[in-house]
């Protein structure tokens, strides 16, 4: 028949594929990036394995998925330490019996330059926003390539690439690490079906905002929530849910033919010079 005819598509589907996702909980009420990242992921069609440094947080975002008659399994883990890493990915292979999408969404932020900050300080950062990731790929990428195949996606930040307004030289050394790291690491597993690529959220308005403003706004939360508004050139923070599509797209087909990259969901703050 001539023209052809278009075909109706049902996208970024991932029926039958497994996602570990750490991180998946939320600091208190409301969206955080990986309970929104792990039901989205649950809703179109994957078997999810989340973790959290707390167990609760993970269940809550467990119980929704089940309320939605998705699929999930949740545990407590510190994605920090190589111990409780190996037995995070045994346990999601004992449950499911392959990974086929990593996501690497843990991250914290602490204040202070060079000078003011202390070792302590500064190796924790580099611990929870880079050797996690290191970590879980250490032994997920293994897995992956038995399999034929897989996608990783990290979650980033935009302090990685620009200075942003607030003192925290830790995290933006280590989210900037994590876009290397990422982009290294796809190169090397790209002839092996592995794709690996970063999300990269500017300013989002989380649950973790209100801890934000304690550490670097005196606790001046409606203070620091319209600072950040006015830093977007579109005039507001995005949300969880943006984070969580621009991961989903990375880990669908999709996305097939992209790897090595970083997204940036920042409304177009660093292209902004305010």
């Amino acid at each position: 028949m001539w023209p052809p005819q278009p075909m109706e598509r049902i996208v970024l589907r991932l029926d039958g594929q497994v996602a570990l996702v750490t991180g998946c909980g939320s600091l208190g009420p409301g969206w955080g990036n990986g309970k929104a990242i792990s039901v989205l992921l649950a809703r179109q069609g994957a078997r999810v394995f989340g973790c959290d440094r707390d167990l609760d947080a993970a269940r809550a975002t467990q119980a929704i998925i089940d309320d939605e008659q998705g699929t999930a399994d949740t545990m407590a883990a510190d994605v920090t330490d190589p111990v409780q890493v190996r037995a995070l990915v045994d346990a999601c292979m004992a449950r499911y019996g392959r990974i086929d999408i990593l996501v690497n969404n843990v991250g914290r932020s602490e204040p202070g330059g060079p000078v003011e900050m202390d070792i302590d300080t500064w190796d924790e950062q580099m611990d929870v926003n880079v050797k996690s990731a290191y970590l879980t790929c250490k032994h997920v990428l293994p897995i992956m390539q038995a399999q034929g195949g897989g996608a990783v996606v990290n979650i980033s930040s935009v302090a990685g690439l620009r200075y942003v307004g607030k003192p925290q030289v830790a995290y933006a050394a280590a989210k900037a690490a994590l876009m290397q790291l990422t982009r290294t690491t796809a190169v090397l597993y790209a002839d092996r079906g592995i794709r690996m690529n970063c999300v990269v959220p500017g300013l989002v308005f989380t649950p973790l905002v209100k801890r934000l403003a304690d550490k670097y706004a005196r606790g001046d939360f409606d203070g620091f929530v319209a600072h950040r508004h006015q830093q977007v050139p579109m005039g507001r923070m995005g949300d969880a849910w943006d984070v969580a599509h621009a991961a989903l797209f990375l880990a669908s087909k999709e996305s097939q033919y992209i790897t090595a990259q970083a997204l940036v969901v920042d409304g177009g703050l660093i292209a902004a010079t305010r």
